[in-house]
């Protein structure tokens, strides 16, 4: 940034948006090497059925990064994630017709009136108690079709689902279970009151679903990633794309990754002046894949770490999860393991390769695209083949299912030397305490 532009080195974040890109305004901008603190709302179910929230999320605005320049990658260290909601409801989702044009998370419209993006009020508790403001029908763009309520014990390590009684009794105290941040717009998915899970017991290891750079149109929030941003291609609403536009735009903030957690390390593309590092869609919990379409929103803080990579010029993110969360065969070798691995490759007369894992994201419509697509950055941003990428991952890491229908992390190990010539090797390092 230039100017009279006050830097700092620390940012506190609890403003909210529903649409992210270049109009949105950014905080900041917060120094090379400062901090980021995130209050997070519960991003996914609330923003679903408030009509007038153009997303199926709410996210940070974002802040910018002094001398974060497109072409650049800014590297996000995520030092802490604390969950702030005492309970949580979801559940699986089927779309009401007539109370959306095209895209139920975006374009949302009162079925019976007509009003797009209509205000509401609440009345009762259940998603059919949230009504339009102007005509009184019920106005959610989404029901629930099997769903729970979760609440979790005071140091936030385990959740258990509730039946009926404590379900309707937190519905109609929804805002105060969910810990709402005053500024957040939505309804809470709280007053859905669901109990069709009972005595469930769950731990709580959370985790920010979105978490990355901004893109390069505006777009909503929930769909800056390959899957959900295919349905703005060609879409009859106001935030229609064009295939080029998806591809060149996005940065895959929304990856719905179970690793992207406190200890982990992410590497994002920057795509507009300053970057506008956002987060949100904070999780209590998740398997591989968020096969329900959703999970248990909490609201919570995020401190991140970020500094910037000069000409590090990548299509998304590069994800260095916690040692622990890597496929066992990307997993950096121990003093003794490296010791028998130079002596089977002197044996052979073989010099023994110095690498270390990455993860690159790939995202797609299906999980066959995203696959694909993670090979191909990975092709690209290390000078090697598709076939040389596809035989690592086959070899020394895996690929990962982050979320169905369309995100995967495609582990591999590097050699150190590619890693140095992208100016990252140092973080991996520091990362994963590596032996060279």
């Amino acid at each position: 940034m230039g100017g009279d532009v006050l830097v700092v080195r620390r940012v506190y974040d609890d403003e909210f948006t529903d649409v992210i890109g270049p109009s949105v305004k950014m905080l900041g901008p917060v120094t090379d090497g400062g901090t980021i603190v995130f209050e997070t709302t519960p991003a996914c179910w609330g923003p679903m059925i408030t009509p007038r929230i153009r997303s199926g999320h709410e996210v940070n605005v974002p802040v910018a990064v002094d001398g974060a320049r497109v072409g650049d990658a800014i590297v996000v260290r995520v030092r802490r994630v604390t969950v702030k909601s005492a309970a949580s409801s979801s559940g699986v989702d089927r779309p009401v017709e007539g109370a959306y044009v095209g895209d139920p998370y975006v374009a949302k419209r009162c079925p019976r009136c007509g009003t797009t993006w209509p205000e509401v009020v609440v009345e009762g508790i259940g998603i059919g108690a949230i009504r339009c403001a102007r005509c009184g029908a019920p106005a959610s763009p989404f029901e629930m079709v099997h769903g729970y309520t979760v609440v979790f014990d005071e140091e936030r390590r385990l959740g258990v689902t509730v039946g009926r009684e404590w379900a309707e009794r937190i519905a109609r105290e929804a805002r105060e279970w969910g810990r709402i941040p005053g500024k957040s717009a939505q309804v809470p998915a709280l007053v859905a009151a669901k109990a069709d899970l009972v005595g469930v017991v769950t731990r709580v290891r959370p985790f920010l679903g979105q978490l990355g750079t901004t893109p390069a149109v505006d777009m909503p929030s929930s769909h800056n990633a390959g899957d959900f941003g295919y349905f703005l291609v060609g879409a009859p609403h106001p935030y229609a794309l064009t295939q080029e536009q998806l591809e060149r735009a996005r940065t895959d903030a929304h990856l719905d990754i179970d690793s992207v957690r406190e200890g982990a390390v992410l590497v994002c593309p920057v795509k507009v002046e300053g970057g506008g590092v956002y987060a949100g869609d904070l999780h209590a919990m998740q398997g591989d894949g968020e096969v329900a379409g959703h999970t248990t929103d909490v609201a919570g803080e995020a401190e991140v770490e970020v500094s910037v990579v000069k000409g590090l010029s990548i299509d998304g993110p590069i994800l260095l999860p916690p040692a622990e969360d890597l496929p066992l065969l990307a997993r950096p070798y121990g003093k003794e393991e490296w010791e028998r691995a130079l002596a089977l490759c002197e044996r052979y007369g073989v010099e023994p390769e110095r690498s270390a894992p990455i993860q690159v994201i790939g995202t797609g419509p299906d999980l066959n695209k995203a696959a694909r697509n993670g090979f191909e950055r990975a092709a690209r941003l290390l000078g090697m083949s598709v076939e040389e990428v596809r035989n690592r991952v086959t070899v020394t890491g895996g690929v990962e299912i982050g979320r169905l229908p369309g995100v995967v992390q495609v582990t591999l190990l590097v050699p150190i030397e590619r890693l140095e010539k992208l100016g990252i090797a140092d973080v991996v390092r520091e990362q994963y305490r590596l032996l060279f």
